[in-house]
């Protein structure tokens, strides 16, 4: 079995650390800052064998030149030039292998066009998202459009409801206070923002969420709904899910 613990970075990301116990072997996800993974493969003796990078943002991949030239791993990421060192360019139907475990590539374009996720099957399913989904969330539209990433997060929601959500930022809080404005009536809401609240008092994240969670408590996954279309028309255009997606993205960037 693969376990996945976050290493932080920066001031709000989270580097991914994939590991079995029976193999000193280890995977990485948008490693944006060398050091911190450095000083946790050397604590607790492992090998970087492996990088997935979903996006060329600088904060997710930041640290891969000084990874490549300590570990050279194999570094998995999607077809984009501005994205050096990468070993396997990937995309849509593709999959590779980490450590035994088959990686399903999605093209989920919106927060940037070359946006892809990772999906592994199994129990439970691992996704790892970069930052197109996040809890409570979705990630800002800094290349794509909100057509581009409504489908994007169409595609997601659509992973079994076991799924393991691992986004790339701790950005719970702020998106579940969002929520609770877009969805003031959802119970869901109420209930993960004080559990959200608890665990940030503590230090502690509050990631992975889970597919069937989001459903119930991500505005940006619940544009059907009618409570989240009545208050989304107070901003925007709200006459089809996709146009009701749009108003919240622009409520939320000014929020």
């Amino acid at each position: 079995m693969l376990s996945v613990t976050p290493i932080p970075a920066f001031s709000d990301n989270y580097i991914w650390l994939l590991r079995q116990d029976t193999s000193p072997e280890a995977c990485v996800v948008d490693p944006g800052d060398a050091a911190p993974v450095i000083q946790t493969l050397e604590q607790e003796g492992l090998a970087l064998g492996t990088i997935l990078v979903t996006h060329h943002h600088h904060d997710h991949t930041g640290g891969l030149p000084e990874l490549i030239e300590r570990y050279s791993p194999e570094v998995i990421g999607p077809d984009n030039p501005a994205i050096s060192g990468l070993t396997q360019r990937v995309g849509q139907g593709d999959s590779c292998r980490v450590m035994g475990r088959r990686f399903d590539v999605h093209e989920v374009p919106g927060h940037t066009l070359d946006h892809i996720a990772f999906f592994t099957a199994g129990i439970p399913p691992l996704l790892f998202c970069g930052d197109t989904l996040f809890a409570g969330g979705c990630g800002r539209l800094f290349e794509g459009s909100p057509e581009q990433m409504y489908r994007s997060l169409q595609t997601l929601a659509a992973l079994p409801d076991d799924t393991l959500v691992f986004a790339a930022h701790e950005y719970t809080l702020a998106n579940l206070k969002f929520a609770q404005a877009a969805d003031p009536h959802n119970r869901d809401v109420a209930d993960a923002l004080a559990e959200t609240r608890r665990a940030r008092e503590h230090d502690r994240p509050t990631l992975p969420s889970q597919i069937a969670r989001e459903k119930r408590i991500n505005p940006f996954l619940r544009c059907a709904d009618p409570d989240v279309r009545a208050t989304a028309s107070q901003h925007g255009n709200t006459e089809t899910d996709q146009s009701t997606f749009a108003t919240l993205r622009a409520w939320k960037d000014g929020f």
